[in-house]
């Protein structure tokens, strides 16, 4: 018996907030963006790959002489893997916009970012948010000048868990890394979490009574 004939024959015991994420489990497998880029906020710059490597101390010279980048084939100064994803970031905030935190009470969120659960779609709409992990299949180097973008939204996993923080859903998407040039520089898969927060005290824990 499939679960929509289990559903028309036994009532669904799930809690209220488990059911709520039903319609966004029903998407796994789905891209959920409309296929446009959303580009980083700025090119890669030489000043930003320094800063980025300074306190990493990486020494090589890829990143930081050119002529050495471009005797080893490259197109020139090439930024380090790990900054890719730093490039593909909008701005969070600008002239006119409210402040990027509306609240200083405990646990608050910031008004925008890149990882919160989009305002419209079939999850339900959750207070708090944070990243759990993030995989990266990395096509080429990227080098200065080029200017990257994320695109696509593909829903890997959705899974409804109560948590010590809350109750939520851990959702694992896939999208790709591309740059001004055309191409495919990189494939992320990330997970996030999107909770309510449990009230302080939570009076299901023996802890907090």
């Amino acid at each position: 018996m499939t679960e929509s004939e289990r559903s028309g024959t036994e009532a669904d015991i799930r809690p209220s907030w488990v059911r709520a994420w039903d319609a966004m489990v029903a998407l796994v497998g789905t891209d959920l963006s409309d296929g446009h880029v959303d580009w980083g906020a700025d090119r890669v710059e030489e000043g930003t790959v320094r800063r980025y490597v300074e306190p990493l101390e990486l020494g090589s010279p890829l990143h930081h002489d050119e002529a050495a980048a471009r005797a080893h084939g490259f197109d020139g100064l090439v930024a380090p893997w790990t900054s890719l994803i730093s490039y593909t970031l909008p701005p969070m905030w600008g002239p006119g916009q409210d402040p990027l935190f509306a609240s200083a009470d405990r646990d608050a969120q910031p008004v925008r970012s890149p990882i919160a659960n989009p305002e419209e779609g079939p999850a339900p709409r959750t207070r708090g948010f944070f990243a759990t992990d993030m995989e990266i299949d990395f096509l080429r180097p990227v080098v200065v000048g080029e200017r990257l973008g994320r695109r696509g939204r593909r829903l890997l996993s959705c899974t409804p868990k109560e948590t010590r923080v809350g109750r939520g859903a851990f959702a694992t998407f896939e999208s790709e890394i591309v740059s001004d040039r055309g191409d495919v520089i990189a494939r992320v898969r990330n997970t996030s979490y999107a909770y309510d927060p449990h009230p302080h005290p939570h009076p299901d824990r023996e802890e907090d009574r």
